[in-house]
């Protein structure tokens, strides 16, 4: 049995905490009767994920819903760790997938976000890899709460990944406790757009949605194509987001142009990984 989750960009420029999309670009897991527990990493990072042994994530949020004993585990790693695409929240989300089908407990995303929050608290990537596509996500009293806004988003992502890594810590560090009432004002009208672009589908609203004056001009430190980026956008391309916490950043393309979008972010930056990817419609669940 295979089983696979999503990338994830978070934060959506204005959509802080709260705004998420599913890429293209999966974590995956094996499964196998076996005797005991044996686990397997290949891919991203896996000589030390391989250091967590029985720590490792996707393990602890299979045992949240079934034993791990009697099971082979082969988890395949495609997303980068600590890039600010969601690594994490795709091995927990992946893990949970495969705990559920096994124990034969049919949850919805938010009823598996429940157990995914016992292990990280980023409501907003863990939402997107289990459910897929365009997400926002709230709390409402002591329970998150998901809707699920469209299957895609009305630009085509493109992630531009730096060598170095962020640790969300040290990302979040960077801001500041308190904001004025003008650039809370200024983030609150650019969310409502983005919502509204996401639901309709309205290139124009997008492109417009992008700004914001909570988290990424604080982040530009750590996410160091971001300022460059957003000075000179390719042509073609809509507009320019911190991925999570960074340092990758998202370049949203028009669609039909992802292409020559890509080759000019290859060409400006080449010691990046520039890699075009499509949304997700679906999220974690069995691998077709």
């Amino acid at each position: 049995m295979k089983f696979r989750a999503p990338a994830t960009s978070a934060n959506l420029g204005p959509g802080f905490d709260c705004a998420g999309v599913a890429l293209d670009l999966w974590n995956e897991v094996e499964l196998t009767e076996a005797p005991g527990l044996q686990v397997e990493v290949e891919g991203e990072g896996a000589e030390e994920v391989r250091l967590a042994g029985h720590d490792h994530l996707g393990l602890q949020a299979f045992a949240l819903l079934a034993p791990v004993d009697g099971w082979r585990f082969r988890f395949v790693n495609r997303i980068p760790l600590a890039r600010g695409l969601g690594s994490s929240a795709a091995t927990i989300a992946v893990g949970l997938a495969a705990g559920m089908h096994v124990s034969r407990r049919p949850l919805t995303p938010e009823q598996l976000l429940v157990h995914a929050l016992t292990l990280e608290s980023h409501a907003d990537n863990l939402a997107a890899a289990l459910a897929g596509g365009v997400t926002f996500t709230w709390q409402e009293g002591d329970r998150f709460r998901i809707a699920r806004i469209a299957d895609r988003l009305p630009a085509m992502p493109i992630a531009v990944i730096p060598g170095n890594r962020v640790s969300t810590e040290e990302a979040r560090g960077a801001l500041p406790a308190q904001f004025s009432l003008h650039d809370a004002s200024f983030t609150v009208g650019r969310a409502a757009l983005l919502g509204a672009a996401a639901a309709s589908g309205d290139e124009g609203l997008f492109a417009a949605a992008l700004d914001d004056r909570l988290h990424q001009p604080y982040r530009a430190a750590t996410a160091t194509l971001f300022p460059e980026l957003r000075a000179q956008l390719p042509q073609g391309a809509l507009g320019v987001t911190i991925s999570g916490s960074g340092p990758t950043v998202i370049v949203w393309a028009r669609r039909g142009k992802a292409d020559p979008v890509a080759q000019e972010l290859t060409h400006r930056f080449p010691d990046a990984r520039v890699l075009p990817l499509a949304v997700a419609p679906s999220g974690a669940g069995p691998a077709v």
